[in-house]
C-alpha cells in the first residue's frame, strides 16, 4: 500500500470522534476549537528502537505506550487530553505490525476521548512520536512549582513494577509474558509466572493516572509525572518549588507481584528498593499537599479506585533526603538515575 492508503486504512478511523475537531486527518493541518475559559496543554514524547524498546518489542505494546507516556504528562498538569498528532518512522510498512500497533493505541485513545487529528509517515529506523494536547480550566493547571515546607509528599500506584518488568522483558525476550497483560488460557500458571507477567505488563502497558490528575486540582500544590524515577522526579518538582523533601523508604509502596517475584528470584531488599526509587518508566504521579488535605485525598483515591501513599514530607532547603523509620532497613540509592545524556 502507498502512504495515502495506509493512512486511510489504519489511521483515519483511529481515536475518539470529537465535536471540537473542525478539520482533522486529510488536510495540510488540523483545525481545532479551544473552548472559552480553557488553557491549552501541550506535550510530546518519542519512543526510539534500541533506546526505549528492544527490536521485536510487541507492536501492540508500543501503540499503547506511545500514547500512555504522553497521557501521563497531561495528567500531571491536571488536564484532560483532547487531540493527538502521530509521527511514525517505519523501516517498512508491514500491515500486520500496523494492525497490532493501532490495536494497542486505539482503546486507550477512545477511553480518554483523544482524537487523532494528523501526523506523518516516513521510512527509516523505527521511532514513534506522539504530540498530545489537553485542556484545563484557565488558572487551574497543576505545576511542579507550588509546594511549601510542612506539606506531605505522595506518590500514586506502586513505583518499581515497570523497572522490574523492563528487566524481565529484556532478560527473557519477554513478549510472550504479557500479551495485553493476561495469562495464557487454561490452568493457572505457577505463581512466579503470574507475578512475572504482572510486572512485564506494567512495563509494556502502563496506566496513566488521568482521572487522578484532574481530580487533584485544588488539592495538590505541586505535581510531576514519574517517568525517570521517583527520586529524581521528586527532586525536580521540589527544586521547581524551591524546597527540599525527606522520603521515608519504609513507607514506599511495593506491589505484591514485585515483593513475591523478588523473593522467589532472590533479589535483595536493597535491589528492590533501588527499583522503586530510581527504576523509571512508572508513569505515576508524585505530588505535594497540605496535611489538612489528607482525608480528602484518601476519599478521592477510594472513589477513583486509585492507590496513593504518603512517602515523606516537604522541608526547607534543597534536594531529597532518604531516611527510614524502620530501624532494620537503611535507605539506599546507588548509581545514577536515568538521563538521556548523563554519564
Amino acid at each position: 500500500m502507498d502512504e495515502s492508503e495506509l493512512i486511510r486504512r489504519y489511521f483515519a478511523p483511529l481515536g475518539a470522534k470529537r465535536s471540537d475537531v473542525s478539520l482533522g486527518i486529510g488536510d495540510d493541518a488540523a483545525l481545532l476549537a479551544v473552548p472559552v475559559g480553557c488553557e491549552l496543554v501541550m506535550t510530546t514524547d518519542v519512543l526510539v528502537e534500541g533506546v526505549h524498546f528492544l527490536p521485536g518489542a510487541p507492536a501492540r505494546s508500543l501503540g499503547h505506550r506511545a500514547l500512555a507516556v504522553n497521557l501521563s504528562d497531561i495528567a500531571a498538569m491536571g488536564a484532560s487530553p483532547s487531540w493527538m498528532l502521530l509521527s511514525l518512522i517505519l523501516p517498512q510498512a508491514q500491515e500486520g505490525w500496523l494492525a497490532e500497533f493501532c490495536a494497542g493505541l486505539a482503546p486507550l485513545a477512545e477511553r480518554h476521548a483523544v482524537a487523532l487529528v494528523g501526523g506523518n509517515l516516513s521510512r527509516g529506523p523505527l521511532s514513534i512520536t506522539v504530540e498530545l494536547a489537553g485542556l484545563v480550566p484557565a488558572g487551574q493547571a497543576l505545576r511542579r512549582a507550588g509546594a511549601s515546607p510542612g506539606e506531605a509528599l505522595y506518590v500514586s500506584g506502586t513505583p518499581g513494577d515497570a523497572a522490574a518488568g523492563r528487566r524481565l522483558a529484556h532478560d527473557t525476550g519477554a513478549q510472550a509474558h504479557a500479551a495485553a497483560g493476561q495469562a495464557t488460557e487454561g490452568a493457572d500458571p505457577p505463581s512466579q509466572d503470574a507475578d512475572r507477567s504482572a510486572l512485564v505488563a506494567r512495563f509494556e502497558y502502563p496506566t496513566p493516572r488521568v482521572a487522578l490528575g484532574a481530580a487533584l486540582r485544588g488539592l495538590a500544590s505541586a505535581c510531576i509525572d514519574v517517568s525517570d524515577g521517583l527520586y529524581i522526579d521528586a527532586g525536580r518538582m521540589l527544586g521547581a518549588s524551591g524546597c527540599a523533601a525527606r522520603i521515608d523508604t519504609a513507607l514506599l509502596p511495593i506491589s505484591q507481584p514485585l515483593c513475591a517475584f523478588a523473593a522467589q528470584a532472590g533479589w535483595s531488599a536493597e535491589y528492590t528498593q533501588q527499583l522503586v526509587l530510581s527504576g523509571g518508566e512508572d508513569y505515576e504521579l508524585c505530588f505535594c499537599a497540605a496535611p489538612e488535605r489528607e482525608s480528602a485525598l484518601h476519599a478521592l483515591a477510594a472513589t477513583l479506585g486509585e492507590r496513593i501513599t504518603r512517602i515523606g514530607a516537604v522541608t526547607a532547603g534543597a534536594g531529597v533526603c532518604l531516611t527510614s523509620s524502620n530501624p532494620a532497613s537503611a535507605p539506599l540509592l546507588e548509581g545514577a538515575t536515568f538521563d538521556h545524556f548523563g554519564r
